[in-house]
This record gives structure tokens, sequence and C-alpha cells, in this order.
């Protein structure tokens, strides 16, 4: 529904115009039709707003049921392992690549609801631009594709290092946990590690950073340039 929201609310914003067109080359003062025509079109901006509304709480509810039932499926598949398997480092990066996964999908899923939603509104759009003007499928093409394939190629890169990075960041989390947990204070204070558990973390989330930075650097900037070719398209 809120798919096709966009091109009732554009037609019926045609409709509008060709009454207003009609009424001033007839000199005519019968608005009973530009008033229900106006009513519909605010009707449609209202379902709009409640249906997002809507959206984003199904989006909200969802996210914590699929969080919540990941973690449970993780917790489980971990009571099956032998105490020898926690010792392997790969299976580490997996379980922590899984850990993180429970939440960052439920972003992917959102999108992927998202894009079939937006797969609908370009579906019709072509359909009425076919009817008007099928030359402007063009012009449609390239707003979408160069963005889309921006998208596809930074993502993919943005997942390689969030791939790649995994035993930086469980060493960043065992860091964190060594120098500021009641668990360890003891030991921290007695062998005096608070200099070198802090300095070897900031040298290593520094690293990170800069690695981060400079693909979201990249990524702002063509992301800006796609996105200008698609809106001059």
């Amino acid at each position: 529904m809120r798919a096709l929201l966009p091109v009732a609310t554009l037609y019926v914003g045609k409709l509008i115009i060709d009454e207003v067109v009609r009424l001033v080359s007839a000199g005519s003062h019968e608005f009973h039709r530009l008033a229900t025509l106006l009513i519909i079109e605010f009707s449609l901006a209202v379902t709009a707003d409640v249906l997002g509304r809507i959206v984003s709480l199904l989006d909200s509810l969802l996210s914590e049921r699929f969080t919540n039932a990941t973690s449970v499926q993780l917790m489980e598949h971990a009571a099956t392992l032998d105490l020898e398997d926690f010792e392997d480092s790969d299976l580490q990066d997996r379980l922590e690549r899984a850990r993180r996964q429970t939440t960052g999908r439920m972003t992917l899923m959102t999108q992927i609801f998202g894009q079939a939603q937006d797969v609908v509104t370009i579906f019709s759009f072509s359909i009425g631009l076919l009817a008007y003007a099928p030359w402007l499928i063009v012009l449609l093409l390239i707003a979408l594709v160069p963005a889309f394939l921006g998208e596809v190629h930074f993502n993919a890169q943005s997942y390689s290092l969030d791939y790649k990075r995994t035993p930086e960041r469980r060493e960043l989390d065992y860091l964190r946990q060594t120098g500021a947990s009641v668990e360890t204070a003891k030991e921290v204070k007695i062998f005096a590690l608070n200099a070198f558990l802090l300095e070897r973390y900031r040298a290593l989330a520094d690293r990170l950073y800069q690695t981060n930075r400079a693909l979201a650097q990249r990524r702002a900037l063509w992301g800006a340039v796609l996105t200008t070719i698609g809106t001059i398209g």
C-alpha cells in the first residue's frame, strides 16, 4: 500500500492541475470537483504518514524479536561445543561475528523490505512513463543504476573490512573488559597493567579508526557524486 501511494499522489496531483486549468479556461466557479480532489490528496498524505509510522513500529518490534531469537540460537549452539572448541581462535572469530550479526542483521532485513517497497513504486512509475513517454525510462535508469552500483560496491567493501577485522575487534573487547572490569581489577592494579592496556587499546583502536575513516570518506564522496547524477536524472 505504501509503495503505491507516491504514484497515486502524483496522479491525483495531475488531476488537480488539470481541473485548475479547466476552471480558469472556462471561467467557471464550480469548485466541487477541485475540493474533492484536494481532500483525496490530503487523505493520501495522511495515509502515507500513518503507514510510515506503522512500518516503523513493526520494524522496531520485529528487530527486538529477531535479536532475541538469534541470541537464543547462538547460546544454544555454544552449549553444544566442547571446551577445547573455545580455545580455537577461528571459532572465536566466528562466534564474535555471530554475536555482532544478531543486532546488525535487522538493519539489513529492514533495508530489504524497504527496497521491495521501492521496487513496487518504481515498477508503477515505469508503467506510467511507458504510457506517457517511453524515452523517460532512460532517465529513470540513470537516476537509479549508478547509486545502486555504488552502494553495492561500498557495502561489499565494508563487510569485507568488518570480516577481516574480527580478531582485532575481539582483542579490543578483551582489552576494554580487562582494563575496566571488577573481575580483573586486582590483577591490573597489582601488576600495574593500566598503562600497558591503555596504550595497546589506543594503538589498536586508532588503527581500526584510520581504516574505517578512509572507507567512510570514499563512500561519502562517491555517494554524493552518484546521488547527484541520480537527482539530475
